[in-house]
């Protein structure tokens, strides 16, 4: 039976502390009410900035030239040349390759 007495004091502590923290709760709250009706709240302290119209056309028109920009500078596609072309070169090539081997024949 020692023990219940013991026990029934500590929840008898414990019911007290609850009854404070509930009371300091309430307080809590009815400041936060006052607080919320005189425009306190998170949101209301900062001030609501308006644009212009001109000011949001300027805006878009400078986000649209960067994008523009942008896109214009992207990597441009790797140019291949025709078979003809490369005949071309081939047949040049071979006959620099001629003249040179003609030269060194004479020496």
């Amino acid at each position: 039976m020692a023990n219940l007495t013991g026990l029934a004091g500590f929840v008898s502590k414990l019911r007290a502390v609850r009854t404070n923290l509930v009371n300091e709760l309430r307080h809590v709250d009815a400041a936060l009410s006052v607080l919320g009706k005189l425009g306190g709240g998170s949101n209301s302290t900062r001030a609501k900035h308006t644009m212009s119209a001109s000011a949001r056309r300027r805006m878009s028109l400078a986000q649209k030239a960067r994008w523009a920009k942008a896109r214009g500078q992207a990597p441009k596609p790797k140019r291949t040349i025709s078979a003809a072309g490369r005949k071309r070169i081939a047949a040049a090539q071979r006959a620099r390759w001629a003249k040179l081997k003609a030269g060194k024949k004479k020496d």
